[in-house]
């Protein structure tokens, strides 16, 4: 079955994570997910792939799933899982090519704010992940928290050194954004 992802109108309306269906759940958290990933893997393809294998994992547990406060947290905490999971084997294949052959790289010219996506993908992970969710989902820093199982704090904590290290990176003015 395949369903259309709602407009972001539409997303605006689901913030607080009501409960309902599995099919509401997948309509309301599909798009941010799949920003998310995307932002995280830096390929479309592969975000795409890791929220399919998101929603499956939630429908199959959906018994379970419905029963927690934030469903949607849940989700997020399994993409961001799956992303870890990805990049780590990304590196692992690229490493095992890279003693085989020379890399050539096949991939078309990256998008115009990819810098920016590619320093926030260097950060440590915790760090990458807060700034994900917190400038592509949008999220508070308690919603933060929820999903990364952390205490608010530790988001503050991690979005503040992963903005420094962006500044450095990027070499950016605090007042220039």
């Amino acid at each position: 079955m395949t369903v259309d992802p709602p407009d972001p109108v539409e997303l605006r309306v689901y913030a607080t994570d009501d409960i309902g269906s599995f099919d509401d759940l997948y309509r309301r958290e599909y798009r941010p997910l799949l920003r998310l990933a995307w932002s995280l893997t830096g390929r479309r393809d592969l975000g795409e792939e890791l929220v399919q294998e998101t929603m499956l994992t939630v429908h199959r547990r959906w018994s379970e799933v419905s029963g927690y406060s934030a469903p949607g947290a849940y989700a997020r905490r399994l993409l961001l899982n799956a992303a870890t999971s990805a990049w780590r084997r990304r590196g692992s294949e690229a490493k095992a090519l890279g003693r085989l052959r020379p890399v050539e790289s096949a991939e078309p010219a990256p998008p115009p704010d990819d810098e920016l996506w590619s320093a926030v993908r260097s950060l440590p992970e915790r760090q990458a992940q807060a700034v994900a969710l917190h400038y592509i989902d949008d999220r508070s820093i308690d919603d933060i928290a929820e999903v990364l199982d952390i205490a608010a704090s530790t988001v503050k904590v991690h979005l503040h050194r992963g903005r420094i290290a962006l500044t450095n990176a990027l070499g950016t003015q605090e007042g220039e954004r």
